[in-house]
């Protein structure tokens, strides 16, 4: 079951997914850090978005909740300008058992990066320039 599936251009509020039949709540996000393949001094991030990532996402999270019909998921990506520590993707999922809310959250994680049409721009602090995911 999907609670939701979205793309943000606001700052991702987290919300409690719990239920009194979970035992298991798993939480991944996805935080800007300050360097990316061995290279430091990224300050800051743009993730821009085609206009079918919305469609996308959607699709995305109800095919991986159709292997997973014990699970509930969430998940989130933002657009725009994030500064390094911000949450730019967000994905939970909340189940009876812990394996399948893992696995069900690392396999919504997967296919969001891989198959939602969104690309980051990366400035570093000397004015370097680089895009991910154009390919």
């Amino acid at each position: 079951m999907i609670i939701d599936a979205f793309i943000t251009a606001d700052p991702i509020a987290v919300p409690d997914i719990a239920t009194p039949a979970d035992g298991a709540v798993v939480r991944f996000d996805g935080v800007v850090r300050n360097h990316d393949g061995g290279r430091g001094g990224v300050e800051l991030l743009t993730y821009t978005a085609h206009p079918s990532a919305q469609a996308e996402i959607e699709r995305v999270a109800a095919d991986v909740a159709g292997g997973y019909p014990d699970v509930r998921l969430w998940c989130a990506h933002r657009t725009g300008d994030l500064c390094v520590g911000e949450l730019a993707f967000v994905v939970l999922a909340a189940s009876a058992h812990r394996a399948h809310a893992f696995a069900a959250a690392a396999a919504l994680a997967d296919r969001v990066k891989a198959e939602v049409p969104i690309w980051k721009e990366q400035i570093f602090t000397d004015g370097h320039v680089n895009w991910v995911g154009l390919d």
